[in-house]
């Protein structure tokens, strides 16, 4: 249990960027560890099962919203409670021990826990790409390129927003011209950017938005979901990926049609979402996912919502690990997840 617990802490460090901090709709929210649960019951006797669904407060949660709207006022069908955590490792320990059946979670998460439970979990969609964005006040900044001879703030040290930065400029062939300089918090990070402007820094969506909206002058000037496409790893079919979601295979195996109802409706969510972020927003503060409705409809099209099932999950989701494997098999469970990890049937 401690090498799992080391493995989770890791896990959970690097994705805080990507998820933890993205849970920051004003200056004021810290993301805590609270949580925010609702349920939607049903009126059909007949129906034993109750979906139990966790996701995390950021962009991992927001294509859910539509969904998670409609069952909470639905009077039949399916019964399904969902659960919003602040934090990674409030999901992990329910997932494991079976008391949540399907969840939202950080892509790296997923295959630790993959590799912890022996196959316990099965990964059934991508939910979230790339939410990290190059944040400046200067002009000349439009490409990775355009990093050589910069200092970049951001954090995420030793963790996967480091790893996937570095991989980028090896990539552009600039990594020795670039001054990485990492914080502890993105509040840090947020500082040098009100001070100076023409500062860089690497933050998510949607502090990208908070951020930019506080200080003038300040532009997300490159996403890193779109550098991505261009590296090695981009061209051979994988995508930068924020947030995947989980089923246990022991629920995956007694409730397949349940599973694929639930990814159905995911998918018409996110569409739904991408459609009018304006109403999306007001959901996505109702459920306690960011706290600011004016932030969550600007950055909502930066947040790279999507649904992607099948093959090509998994081939997108195979060169990312790869990445975070070469730079550290510990972000990723120690060992790279086989064929068994992708439920390429889902729907």
């Amino acid at each position: 249990m401690n090498r799992f617990a080391k493995m989770i802490a890791c896990s959970v460090a690097s994705v805080a960027l990507a998820c933890g901090l993205a849970a920051c709709g004003s200056a004021s929210n810290t993301g805590g560890s609270a949580s925010a649960a609702s349920t939607a019951s049903t009126a059909s006797t007949s129906q034993t099962a109750d979906v139990r669904v966790a996701s995390l407060k950021g962009p991992t949660s927001i294509g859910l919203v539509d969904f998670m709207d409609e069952k909470n006022n639905a009077t039949e069908g399916t019964s399904y409670t969902f659960t919003v955590a602040g934090a990674a490792d409030e999901v992990m320990p329910q997932l494991i021990q079976g008391n949540i059946d399907i969840a939202l979670v950080p892509a790296n998460v997923a295959s630790v826990l993959y590799n912890r439970t022996s196959g316990g979990v099965q990964v059934v969609d991508i939910n979230t790409l790339g939410v990290l964005w190059v944040v400046t006040g200067d002009g000349s900044i439009n490409s990775i390129s355009d990093l050589a001879g910069h200092t970049v703030y951001m954090t995420g040290k030793g963790a996967t927003p480091e790893y996937l930065m570095n991989y980028l400029l090896n990539q552009a062939g600039i990594t020795d011209q670039v001054t990485m300089e990492y914080k502890s918090e993105a509040t840090e990070v947020a500082s040098e950017l009100a001070t100076n402007p023409s500062a860089i820094a690497v933050l998510p969506e949607p502090y990208v938005t908070s951020v930019c909206n506080r200080v003038s002058g300040l532009e997300p000037r490159i996403s890193l979901t779109d550098a991505w496409s261009s590296t090695e790893a981009g061209e051979n079919g994988s995508q930068l990926v924020t947030g995947v979601t989980v089923v246990r295979t022991e629920f995956l195996k007694q409730h397949p049609d349940l599973v694929s109802e639930f990814v159905q409706g995911q998918q018409e969510s996110v569409e739904q979402v991408k459609a009018d972020p304006a109403a999306a927003a007001q959901l996505v503060v109702n459920l306690g996912i960011i706290d600011n409705a004016k932030i969550a409809e600007q950055a909502i099209p930066r947040c790279n919502l999507t649904c992607i099932t099948g093959q090509e999950m998994q081939d997108t989701l195979a060169g990312y690990y790869q990445v975070l494997y070469d730079a550290d098999p510990a972000s990723v469970g120690g060992t790279l997840p086989d064929d068994g990890f992708y439920c390429l049937n889902a729907l």
